[in-house]
């Protein structure tokens, strides 16, 4: 006959294999919890809605370095205005030619003035083409 210490020994220990091998699948499987229960900010639906953010895409910039140039620079100037939104932050600035296309939602007015300004401090005002759509208010 067996030690019964040894024999309980063993079977804690294939319990507690068994605990931490069903701990870990479902720890693979479900879905990262998060802190925050506020959703992040999203238009995807206003731009598949929009029937203007065909008109310039960034796929069609060309890639000489004077519209790379441009559109660095601008981008880098919206993105260094810390009071603008996330959607602020987020518009598509495509530079084809000299000219900048500015595309997306941003939160109101004033942030679509001071967007389409940055951009005219790069290339001009008349060089500007001014796509942004400011968003609905909930």
């Amino acid at each position: 006959m067996k030690n019964p210490s040894i024999l309980v020994v063993s079977t804690l220990s294939a319990l507690t294999l068994t605990v931490q091998a069903a701990s870990a699948q479902t720890a693979a499987t479900s879905p990262p919890t998060t802190r925050n229960s506020q959703t992040a900010p999203d238009n995807t639906k206003s731009n598949k809605e929009d029937p203007s953010n065909t008109n310039q895409t960034a796929d069609q910039q060309p890639n000489n370095s004077t519209d790379l140039d441009i559109a660095k620079r601008v981008r880098r100037s919206v993105m260094d205005d810390k009071t603008l939104s996330t959607y602020g932050h987020n518009v598509k600035i495509v530079a084809a030619s000299g000219t900048v296309t500015l595309n997306g939602v941003v939160r109101n007015d004033d942030e679509k003035a001071a967007i389409a300004a940055k951009a005219a401090s790069v290339v001009g005002k008349d060089h500007v083409v001014n796509d942004l759509k400011v968003a609905a208010s909930k």
